[in-house]
């Protein structure tokens, strides 16, 4: 029992020493993360730049105990930034950027990414922090107009020329657009590969080396020689007029397009000596025209109404038609050119700012800065995170922003079926009041010999929506029925009496019922039922 109760502690304490053994790694691996559970003041430094007014809140997340980076304002700049614990090398292994981001009004115009910026001795400082900061990587999303991506941007610097280009990747990922919490990550291994995660899942794959950016890292060995001019006697036309040829002796050049049609006469009818327009009679003149300021009078024209009638008015002319004789410009015919030399292009020479190496030589990260200029509010930031493993940040993904995204996804979810039952109780309603207005219609005396075959009809519609679209047009039908049969105040004629029919019909037992005719008074008698019942649903709507 000792023996046990021993190794049951010994197997304990093991465990216990590999959890911290496991927490300190995962320490380790962590280089910088804020949840905003407290007040930012005093970690990070609002930009005092005069373009950056638009002010920061610590906020908690809409329907969330959560707290986060709020943008407060509409149609402003922020600026914002922060040091890391410690400098961060890319080059010294895997690097993992992640944050929560939740536009909690939606995106429709502005910025919601992260720069992670290079050491202050590049030549800047948080106070005055700006768009011309130098940064290393720029990460998020970005949506404006035609713009709606994921950016991923680097900046690399050009070890023969010491400047520094950006570097965009191409066909980025497409950010989520609803207002939920949601999480970005970018992680760089060490062989060159970047991935960029949504919510945890794998969005895009890219080579920092390759043409997955533009312009690529490594320029073209190669460029024109800005030097290099087209000599003055090279021949770049393919083809050339024939100079043998020679224009036809019948090609008329003067000829016209178009010619009068003189078989066409004048239609019967034609009105010469009448005018297109004449003045309006019914016209008046103002009376605070004034003659000597306003000039004289003249009465608006109108289309001539006799003309109207007539197929034309004024005076007739022949119309034109094409001439057959027609030929244009004559211009002789294109042949190969036999001098041709190709299209020309300077020469190509050794590209001086043309470099190799195996790995990008991204710079050191030593802060991190929020600088955006946007057209919405309530844009939240939340968790952002540095890390050298992706596991970190996959734990905090689990840890902090799937529980609030699965408390947020069931509340929209029940907020959409509200919805969906509201709109369903509206169109009920408005169905309520069409059947209760067309059963009114189908009680009119001027309806009474077609009553059974309306309340039939409208007991279907109101099993068969289909059918209900129908009826909703037959409405206007029936109230002008009803309108012209009042206004027309006509008698109804009276009923046709046969007189008797001397023919001596073929003797039938009435009396004796045959199976099919019980079976069809036993439907008649069912449908009539069923629209007794419904009608007698309507009165009781209508008295109550």
């Amino acid at each position: 029992m000792a023996m046990a109760t021993r190794g049951s502690f010994s197997l304990g304490l093991l465990l216990l020493v590999c959890a911290c053994f496991g927490l300190a790694a995962s320490l380790s691996d962590t280089v910088f993360y804020d949840s905003f559970d407290e007040n930012f003041e005093g970690r990070w430094v609002v930009s005092q730049s005069s373009d950056y007014g638009g002010k920061w809140k610590h906020e908690k997340s809409e329907g969330h105990d959560d707290y986060g980076l709020l943008v407060s304002e509409k149609a402003k700049k922020y600026g914002i930034a922060t040091d890391l614990p410690e400098k961060v090398d890319p080059k010294d292994g895997a690097l993992v950027l992640q944050y929560d981001l939740r536009l909690q009004n939606g995106l429709e115009c502005g910025g919601a990414y992260l720069k992670f910026l290079q050491p202050q001795e590049a030549g800047w400082t948080a106070n005055d922090f700006n768009n011309e900061s130098p940064y290393s990587i720029m990460f998020g999303p970005d949506k404006c107009g035609a713009t709606n991506k994921v950016h991923f941007i680097f900046r690399h610097k050009n070890p023969t020329t010491g400047k520094y280009v950006e570097h965009h990747l191409q066909n980025p990922p497409v950010p989520t657009g609803d207002k939920l919490s949601h999480v970005y990550t970018a992680i760089i291994y060490p062989n060159n590969t970047l991935k960029i995660l949504i919510d945890g899942e794998e969005k895009k794959s890219a080579d920092l080396l390759s043409s997955d950016f533009e312009p690529t890292v490594i320029p073209q060995k190669t460029i024109p020689d800005p030097e290099d001019k087209k000599p003055q006697d090279w021949d770049d036309r393919a083809k050339i007029p024939d100079p043998e040829a020679s224009k036809p002796d019948d090609w008329d050049e003067d000829a016209p397009r178009e010619i009068e049609d003189l078989d066409a006469e004048k239609p019967e009818g034609w009105l010469d000596d009448e005018p297109d327009e004449v003045d309006d009679p019914e016209a008046e003149k103002p009376e605070d025209w004034d003659d000597e300021e306003d000039g004289e009078w003249e009465p608006p024209k109108i289309s001539n109404p006799r003309c109207e009638e007539a197929p034309g008015c004024g005076e007739w002319k022949r119309p034109s038609k094409a001439n057959p004789a027609y030929k244009g410009k004559w211009r002789a015919p294109m042949i190969d050119n036999p001098a041709y030399q190709g299209i020309w292009a300077p020469q190509q020479i050794p590209n001086p700012e043309y470099f190799e190496l195996e790995k990008p030589n991204l710079e050191a990260v030593a802060a991190i800065g929020i600088e955006i200029w946007t057209m919405q509010d309530g844009i939240l930031f939340d968790n952002i995170l540095v890390a050298h493993d992706e596991k970190v940040a996959e734990e905090y993904r689990k840890t902090t922003w799937e529980p609030k995204y699965l408390i947020e996804k069931e509340k929209d979810a029940a907020e959409a079926k509200v919805e969906k039952v509201e709109k369903s109780a509206g169109v009920a309603g408005i169905k309520e009041k069409v059947f209760e207005l067309l059963y009114k219609i189908s009680d009119a005396g001027v309806l009474a010999a077609y009553k059974p075959r309306i309340d039939e009809y409208l007991v279907e519609a109101e099993k068969n929506s289909t059918v209900f679209f129908g009826v909703l047009a037959t409405i206007p039908i029936l109230l002008i029925t009803v309108l012209l049969s009042l206004c027309s105040g006509k008698k109804k004629a009276a009923p046709i009496v046969p007189t008797e029919v001397t023919k001596e019909e073929p003797t039938v037992a009435r009396d004796v019922v045959t199976p099919e005719d019980e079976a069809l008074g036993e439907d008649e008698q069912e449908q009539e039922g069923e629209i007794e019942e419904t009608k007698a649903r309507r009165r009781t709507r209508r008295e109550t």
